[in-house]
This record gives C-alpha cells, sequence and structure tokens, in this order.
C-alpha cells in the first residue's frame, strides 16, 4: 500500500464527513453523549450495565419478539410497511453503477439487501462477482476472464467487509464493558503496558472506538516481516495531536483495541468472533480468513501491484484485501472479516432489537444504546458512537438522521440501521475489482440511501396527498398563496409541516411579499403533533431533522400587514451534494378572527397555488 492511501479507508472511506448536527427535540444522542461525558462515561456505563435494572429489563416489543426466538423472514414491500415503487428503486440505483461511473464501472458486481421490522423486502444481486483477471497501471487497461469463467454475483455472495470490521471489533469490547474486564474511560496502557511514549499513555478506550486518540491514520505493517516487527511499529507510534483535541479516522486504534481485546480475554480475535458473535447469531457464512472451499462463492477484490498497493500479490481474490491485514495473518481489528449480506442483515436486526436475535442475545439493550450513542459532540459533524458512524449523509444519504448509524468498507461495502424507521440497508460491491483508482466517493451508497429513505412513507392524518419538495440535490422550489389582504393584525398562517434536510445545506423557509417580487422571512413557530413546547423560528426558516413526525406551524402576520395585499409562500432549498428524506407541507389555511382568507381544502383555493418545483404526493 503506497503511502497514504490506506487500503481500508483510513485516509478514503471513515475520512469523509457529514455536516453539522439537525435541529434536535428533547434528549438526542448528540446531547445523551455531552451527558455521558459530563456525569463521568465511565461510571454511567458501569452503572447501565452491568448488573443494573437497565440492562436487566425485558426492552420494548421490539425486543420482547426477538426474545421469543423471532427471525428474518423474506418478504414483499407491503408486509415490510415500503413502497414497492421506490424499493424497486433501490436495486435500479444500485444497477446504475455497474456503467461508466463515471468512466469505469463502480464495481463489478453488487449485492443490496434492504429491510423493515423483520422482513426483508429486497435482496438482490447483479452484475460479477469475479470478472478481471488482471489490471494493466501504465495503460489502464485489464484482462478480463473469458465469459465462460466469470462468476456471476448471487445473493449469498460471500465479501471481503474490510472496514465493517471495525463494527464487530467495537462489539466484542462493549461486551467485556459489560462483564467488567474493561472500563470505558480507562487509559489503553493499563490493559497494554507497552502502549506508552509521546502520550500514549493518556489514550483512553473510548477515544479509539471513536477515532479521537490523535493516532495517525495508519502505517505500513506490511513492510516488517516479523510480528515483533509490527508490535515495535505500534508501540512507538505517538499521537500527533493531543488525545481527545482531533477526529481522525484511523485503523492503529482498533488495531490496538484488538491487541488490548486478545491481552484481557487470553483469546484471538477471530475466535472471540466466533464464539461471542457470528455463532450465537448463526452468522455461518462470517468470519476470518475464509477456508478455500469458499473461494468461488467469495467476490474477488483488487489486483495489487506497486505503486498503487504496498504489495505484490495480483489478483486478490478469497484473501483479505487490506495489506495490513494480511500482514498480521488475516486476523486484525480494522479490517479482515468477510461476510454475506444476509449475516450482516442479522447483525442489524439484533441490534435494532437491543441485542438480540432468534433467542439469543450478545448485548444488552444498555449497551446497543451506548454503540449508538454520539461521543463526539467536541466534533460536529464527525459524530461517533462506539465503533458506529452517526447521522452521516455522505454515505447513508437521505437514511441519515440523527439516530442512523453504520460504516462504510474500502472495498465497498456498508451498512446503515435507522431506529427511527426500524429499517436496514446494506450495499455490498466489490468495487476495487480490478483496481482501487477506478472509483471515488459514495455515489452508489448515497443514491440506494436516497431512494430508499423514499420507501419509507410520510402518510399524513387524512391519508391524503401532501405538497412535497422532492430529494434532488440542488434543488429548490416554491409553494405561492395566491394575494390575500388580511383586514387586522390577527391573521395567522396555520399548516402542518414535515421536514429533514441536511443541516446547513438544506431548509425550508417561510415568506411574505407585498409584490411578489421582493420578499422577507415570515417568523413562525412549530409544535411537535404529540405535543410538549413550541419551537420559535424567528429567521423563517427550519432544517434539520423534525423527528419523523408531523409539526402544526403558525405564522402571525401583525400589524405590519393589516389592511394590505399580502403574498405568502413557502420555499425549500437543497444546496449541497446531499439531501434529506424532503419537507412536507399539508393543510394550508390564513385566518383571523372574523374570516377565512385561504383554505387548501376549498378547492377553488387549492386551484390558486402556484407550485414551481413542489408536487403532490400521498407518501
Amino acid at each position: 500500500m503506497a503511502a497514504g492511501t490506506g487500503a481500508d479507508g483510513a485516509t478514503g472511506e471513515g475520512a469523509q464527513a457529514a455536516g453539522g448536527p439537525g435541529q434536535g427535540h428533547g434528549l438526542s444522542r448528540r446531547r445523551l453523549g455531552a451527558r455521558l461525558l459530563a456525569l463521568g462515561g465511565v461510571l454511567v456505563l458501569h452503572a447501565a450495565l452491568p448488573g443494573s435494572s437497565a440492562g436487566a429489563a425485558g426492552g420494548g416489543p421490539a425486543e420482547r419478539r426477538a426474545l421469543q426466538g423471532l427471525r428474518l423472514r423474506y418478504g414483499s414491500a407491503r408486509q415490510a410497511g415500503l413502497l414497492d415503487r421506490h424499493l424497486e428503486g433501490v436495486a435500479d440505483e444500485a444497477r446504475r453503477f455497474l456503467g461508466p461511473s463515471p468512466e469505469h464501472p463502480y464495481y463489478a458486481g453488487a449485492v443490496v439487501l434492504a429491510g423493515r421490522g423483520r422482513t426483508i423486502a429486497l435482496h438482490r444481486a447483479m452484475g460479477d462477482a469475479v470478472r478481471y483477471a488482471d489490471y494493466d497501471g501504465r495503460t489502464d487497461r485489464v484482462r478480463e476472464f473469458p465469459a465462460a469463467e466469470r462468476i456471476a454475483m448471487a445473493e449469498d455472495t460471500v465479501f471481503d467487509l474490510a472496514s465493517l470490521t471495525k463494527l464487530f471489533t467495537s462489539i466484542l469490547a462493549v461486551q467485556q464493558m459489560e462483564r467488567g474486564r474493561l472500563e470505558l474511560e480507562a487509559p489503553v496502557c493499563r490493559y497494554l503496558p507497552l502502549f506508552t511514549g509521546g502520550g500514549k499513555e493518556v489514550i483512553t478506550v473510548r477515544q479509539l472506538l471513536t477515532h479521537t486518540s490523535g493516532l495517525r491514520s495508519w502505517a505500513p505493517f506490511y513492510r516488517e516481516s516479523t510480528r515483533e516487527g509490527r508490535l515495535r511499529l505500534l508501540w512507538s507510534v505517538q499521537p500527533q495531536e493531543t488525545p481527545g483535541t482531533v477526529y481522525r479516522y484511523s485503523d492503529l486504534n482498533l488495531i490496538t483495541l484488538q491487541l488490548l481485546l486478545e491481552q484481557i480475554t487470553g483469546r484471538t480475535l477471530d475466535d472471540l468472533l466466533r464464539d461471542e458473535i457470528t455463532a450465537p447469531l448463526g452468522m455461518h457464512r462470517t468470519r476470518y480468513n475464509p477456508p478455500r472451499s469458499w473461494r468461488r462463492g467469495t467476490a474477488a477484490t483488487e489486483v495489487q501491484r506497486p505503486p498503487w498497493s504496498g504489495l505484490d500479490r495480483g489478483l486478490v481474490w478469497g484473501e483479505v484485501h487490506d495489506e495490513n491485514a494480511y500482514a498480521l495473518g488475516g486476523v486484525a481489528g480494522h479490517a479482515g472479516v468477510f461476510g454475506t449480506a444476509f449475516d450482516l442483515a442479522v447483525l442489524a436486526r439484533a441490534l435494532l432489537d437491543g441485542g438480540v436475535y432468534a433467542g439469543r442475545r450478545i448485548l444488552r439493550p444498555a449497551s446497543v444504546e451506548l454503540l449508538f450513542t454520539d461521543y463526539n459532540t467536541s466534533f460536529p459533524g464527525d459524530d461517533h458512537g462506539l465503533g458506529f458512524e452517526l447521522y452521516q449523509h455522505w454515505y447513508m444519504g437521505a437514511m441519515a438522521t440523527p439516530h442512523s448509524a453504520g460504516h462504510t468498507g474500502f472495498t465497498g461495502t456498508s451498512l446503515v440501521l435507522d431506529p427511527s424507521t426500524d429499517s436496514f440497508l446494506i450495499l455490498l460491491g466489490n468495487s476495487v475489482h480490478p483496481v482501487r483508482t477506478w472509483r471515488a466517493g459514495s455515489a452508489p451508497r448515497v443514491a440506494v440511501g436516497n431512494r430508499f429513505a423514499r420507501a419509507v412513507p410520510v402518510r399524513t392524518r387524512h391519508g391524503g396527498p401532501a405538497w412535497f419538495s422532492g430529494t434532488t440535490p440542488g434543488a429548490s422550489g416554491t409553494l405561492t398563496l395566491p394575494p390575500l389582504t388580511p383586514a387586522t393584525a390577527a391573521a395567522r398562517l396555520r399548516c402542518a409541516v414535515w421536514w429533514d434536510t441536511v443541516p446547513g445545506e438544506g431548509a425550508l423557509h417561510l415568506e411574505a411579499s407585498p409584490d411578489g417580487e421582493h420578499w422577507q422571512p415570515l417568523p413562525f413557530t412549530t409544535l411537535r403533533s404529540t405535543g410538549g413546547t413550541p419551537e420559535t423560528w424567528p429567521g423563517g426558516s427550519a432544517s434539520g431533522w423534525s423527528g419523523r413526525i408531523w409539526h402544526r406551524l403558525e405564522a402571525p402576520l401583525t400589524a405590519a400587514w393589516a389592511g394590505r395585499e399580502v403574498r405568502l409562500r413557502f420555499r425549500h432549498t437543497a444546496t449541497g451534494r446531499y439531501v434529506g428524506r424532503g419537507i412536507y407541507v399539508d393543510l394550508i389555511r390564513v385566518a383571523e378572527p372574523a374570516r377565512l382568507l385561504f383554505a387548501e381544502d376549498r378547492p377553488a383555493d387549492a386551484a390558486r397555488l402556484e407550485p414551481a418545483g413542489w408536487t403532490r404526493s400521498a407518501d
């Protein structure tokens, strides 16, 4: 691996960041993380986990059903509470990247799986698991296998999951916290005495899990010929910044955590993975170092040759792609796990159900909550739980909410969980086949995330359509009311609104104008349909995440408009590369004590609305 081109994402996948936090209501995971740290995270963790009432409680209905032994099932979009048209569009979006993206295919093949609740409503394979035999970096040309020797992608194809491995390592660490063998806020050197020097002695377990240790992104372990030499390299690494003062995605954090787990348990990481996660959950096609017999059912990865790789291995197929994981014998904390889409769906279901699947528990509910709690409140945009990335539009797309958790892998893999909709999305592609330089960014992940988010319906109270902004990046539009002339200062605009935009890059605006040309913000308040305290928006705009519930919007027109003609409009903007689930406006009314000026449910009034970039949508 060439310096600075981390094979498993230290400078690629995990180094990308989303925008800042969205609008929150109540105790968000971001605020919960801040509170945990303010109280002393390790004390709260121990109160919440070993032997606590929270850990021993039966949990919610989903968890109780999981304890009864219910498993994932295949079913229709309707059975999953999803919209068939948009769900099918998820597969269409994934298939689109088999073609030029923009010049080369993004991946040779892919498997996409999506579900909600206990229903897998989409599981589709496309393209090739094995297509390219060799690659010439001088000419950017490939030698393909003859058509008869290619291997088509299958739903049960095994993938090198790359950095999704980090999630398994993190779960194993939290299991040890449950058992009292590991403390979240303890210094790593308590468990690894050689992990000192240059400030490493103050790095905590939490900082490894949240990538705030200050360690550099990567180190060339594969250049060392012995395991002792590789360990010396780790012991010699010093933080580049004071631990806790910076977020930097680093493979070194999870390699260190691997050594820590092996030290405190006396077992190797592959044994821990099998005994503590995959065997209990029945994930029989997930493991380190898959046997030779699995090779034809495994997606090939890269043709590794210098200079784009640090090793000259030729076509990597059935062995770990990451050079450092390969040098560590295929078993590493940051990379090396192989698995299938269905097995990842089982893991997703276990986490969404509070740590249990088919009656087998791997974590307590309080532990899962901590996995999904944002500890990086000091680094807006780099929201991170214990191992899990949170609220990242750059690969989750419109699935990103303050509750969404997931991860990516450099080989082309990703997993996204959204507890707010009880849904999960898995995209596995062999995007480094034949070479890592053929692709960049996370366009397929974002595309399928946007479409799957659209497959989760937004329903109005009356069951009919509402005005919808759409989910097109960079789009804007207006929904303008006809001219109105309020007689008093008591006139009010009221409507129902629902919004989910990328914080800082998308918003709902309410504006007023005397002539339809010059517009000014109209302040408003919103109140959740579930009750609570009204929230004020003095700037006349709202952005972020509204909690997947409808709000009642109210905007006073004030004395400035009494006796004057006024135009009112809703405007939506999406200025960045990514979008949220969009904005809905419904049941628009303008009234004053003596009369009703406008009511959308009056056909004559509705016909006078002027939509531009807004459409009527029943979902």
